[in-house]
């Protein structure tokens, strides 16, 4: 648990921000884990192998009373606050181990619990393992869109996704995906892809490309200020992340043609245009997102298991207690007051409404919580300001030559 002092538990007044008429968004965004064990052993997975291992008493499936308790919940919720669309993502674990029957329930009791006014979009977050030609067509059946990790080509993604026996996972990906961008490409989301230092970053990127995904989010990998990332001392120095990324970045904008989107560079671009960011990995808008295990406890954003044991718990339960409940828990809220949940240091940065001081789960140091920068800071600012420039340098190209 986090130790006496940490904030936002502690030093975070909740109640004097309700008195001031600050009130939190409702939850528009479900993560269901509908099964808590994996058929992979990734060497950086923040659910096994990080600080919190709370999933080795957790149910191996989440139990239909479970999804039902949790259906009933979101569809209340819904009602009281007249939402008019919600996303469930299936997730794990791998969420495909849960099996066709199971998954296809699932979907149809969130469905058929959702008030006629609130659209529901299903999607599920896969390691692409288990996409096989029937499991495809059940997902297109129930309309269920898939994202799929895949961290580059052949080498790079074996590096670290691979079987317990230390097996690759290369080959029955990329076979999943193949099956997915071809006969089923309506219900391709896109790719994740975790940045490794150790991967090329423009052979990674090309690897990336090769099944045409809508969409790539290069992910970070998970550390904090207490057990820093790869290769990101915390005590500074050098920005290889902002270097890899930057590669990439140079790459994707200056193609000849638009071949896919990169969430990460779209909402740095548009936060720099002056809209609002729509991920939770950069800018200030709040974060309207709930978790629920395997067991139906209600939990914050489960990256912050790379944090401390018990770090993403609520204490509530589908069971016993409304969403709205989880609304005015702290480490909720600190996640919805943008400029107000930002360390010193943050709230007076040049790109601080762009970085919105990064990822809340990298934020953590121990003994002292979240109210810190992120352990990426010098990388952020790195990538921020080239992808500043560049956008910059382009539109002065666009303007009438009369206006300069």
């Amino acid at each position: 648990m986090a130790e006496s002092g940490e904030w936002p538990s502690h030093g975070l007044d909740v109640s004097a921000l309700v008195a001031g008429g600050w009130r939190p968004l409702p939850f528009s965004e479900l993560v269901l884990k509908i099964h808590g064990r994996c058929n992979l052993a990734c060497d950086y997975c923040y659910v096994y192998e990080s600080a919190d291992k709370s999933w080795q008493r957790r149910p191996r499936s989440m139990p239909p009373r479970v999804v039902s308790a949790t259906a009933a919940r979101l569809a209340e919720h819904a009602r009281d606050h007249e939402l008019p669309k919600v996303t469930v993502v299936l997730h794990g674990g791998e969420p495909l181990l849960a099996g066709k029957a199971n998954l296809a329930s699932a979907v149809e009791r969130f469905r058929a619990a959702m008030p006629p006014a609130c659209a529901v979009e299903m999607c599920i977050q896969t390691n692409g393992v288990l996409l096989t030609d029937e499991m495809l067509a059940m997902l297109d059946e129930h309309d269920i869109g898939v994202s799929v990790s895949l961290d580059g080509d052949r080498a790079g993604h074996d590096r670290h996704r691979v079987h317990a026996n230390g097996r690759g996972s290369h080959a029955e990906v990329v076979r999943g995906l193949n099956r997915l961008a071809n006969s089923h490409r309506r219900l391709y989301h896109g790719l994740l892809c975790t940045v490794d230092l150790d991967n090329d970053p423009l052979r990674t990127y090309e690897a990336l490309l090769e099944t045409r995904p809508p969409r790539i989010d290069f992910l970070l990998p998970h550390g904090t200020w207490t057990v820093p990332p790869p290769r990101r001392p915390a005590a500074g120095g050098g920005t290889p992340y902002a270097e890899w990324l930057i590669a990439v970045f140079d790459r994707w904008y200056h193609a000849p043609r638009r071949e896919t989107g990169v969430r990460l560079f779209e909402e740095i671009i548009n936060l720099l245009l002056g809209g609002q960011s729509r991920s939770e990995t950069i800018g200030l808008s709040p974060v309207a997102m709930l978790v629920v295990d395997t067991d139906g406890t209600l939990q914050q954003v489960d990256t912050l298991k790379t944090s401390y044991a018990g770090a993403p718990e609520t204490g509530l339960n589908v069971f016993a207690h409304r969403f709205d409940e989880a609304m005015y828990h702290p480490g909720v809220v600190a996640r919805q007051i943008g400029l107000a949940a930002l360390a010193p240091m943050c709230r007076t940065c040049a790109v601080r409404d762009i970085c919105g001081g990064g990822l809340y789960a990298h934020r953590y140091r121990k003994g002292h919580g979240y109210l810190n920068p992120s352990v990426y800071c010098p990388d952020l600012m790195k990538l921020i300001t080239h992808i500043g420039r560049t956008v910059q340098y382009d539109l002065a190209l666009a303007q009438p030559a009369q206006s300069r």
